[in-house]
């Protein structure tokens, strides 16, 4: 399987070292977290359904004022009502593409590309999908494709299987097209723009706090499961897979800083009662 490209792809990355477990993150380092970043698919959910562990996570952040946006390429569609429904301060779906996030009563949706450039693609991108169709043996469109504006999916392990000479395959045409392309835990994303899990972070993390994601990168926390995280893994210094994460430690050149224990949605309660308590350690006076 063809790994998440770095943000350079003419060097040579060098590969990072293995995670630590999580429990080794230094507890200062957690007392200087502002705010929370995390895929959604396999991080949140099993089966395609949020856990229950997760969800109790996200609404214990939102119960302590500590941000959460989800960045996931799932599309807009499949988007809204979680967005509406679930403890968080925004979803950026289609890898940077779109935001969705309440404004009073109402879910807000914008794009990171204008009308006239989103209205240029679409044609190129239903061209793309018919050539992977046809071309490679065994592919199918994303159930979630009608939800999409920006990028197209073809599904490798949610309703059906793809070997990896298959998913290299897929990786290569949309390529070969110009086109940026990612391999998720179930998807094979594609879409035409320069945008990323890491330029749809700091879109909304300026737009929804003011803030520059990057300044510093200490004060977030990215949690993810699957080599389309990488990019993210290797920015931001407080990275955390989730365990399933090893299920692609042989596609893997960049790893996150930080192993959890668990898998999926109890990975990220993990990774989220750690962070917590520290946080609880900081605000609590010191006795004399």
């Amino acid at each position: 399987m063809t790994p998440e490209p770095l943000p350079s792809p003419s060097s040579s990355p060098v590969p990072s070292p293995r995670p630590l477990p999580w429990a080794d993150c230094p507890a200062a380092d957690l007392q200087a977290v502002h705010g929370v970043l995390t895929d959604i698919d396999d991080t949140l959910t099993v089966d395609g359904a949020i856990a229950p562990e997760a969800l109790q996570a996200l609404q214990a952040l939102r119960d302590a004022g500590v941000p959460v946006l989800a960045i996931t390429g799932r599309p807009m569609g499949w988007s809204e009502p979680f967005a509406r429904d679930w403890p968080l301060d925004a979803i950026v779906a289609e890898n940077g593409a779109v935001a969705l996030f309440r404004d009073g009563d109402a879910l807000r949706t914008e794009y990171a590309q204008d009308l006239a450039t989103r209205q240029h693609n679409a044609r190129r991108l239903a061209e793309v999908a018919q050539r992977v169709l046809r071309e490679v043996p065994g592919t199918t469109l994303a159930r979630d494709s009608a939800g999409r504006v920006t990028d197209i999916a073809i599904d490798h392990s949610e309703f059906c299987t793809l070997d990896a000479p298959s998913i290299d395959a897929v990786v290569a045409l949309m390529r070969s097209e110009g086109m940026r392309a990612t391999v998720s835990s179930i998807h094979i994303n594609g879409w035409f723009g320069e945008h990323d899990k890491l330029s749809g972070a700091r879109w909304m993390v300026q737009r929804l706090y003011g803030r520059d994601v990057d300044a510093p990168r200490t004060a977030w926390v990215y949690v993810g499961d699957s080599t389309n995280d990488q990019r993210m893994f290797g920015h931001f210094p407080i990275s955390v897979g989730v365990a399933n994460l090893m299920r692609f430690e042989h596609e893997l050149s960049v790893w996150p800083r930080y192993l959890a224990q668990h898998e999926r949605g109890r990975g990220f309660a993990e990774v989220v009662q750690r962070l917590l308590d520290a946080r609880r350690a900081r605000l609590q006076p010191v006795s004399s």
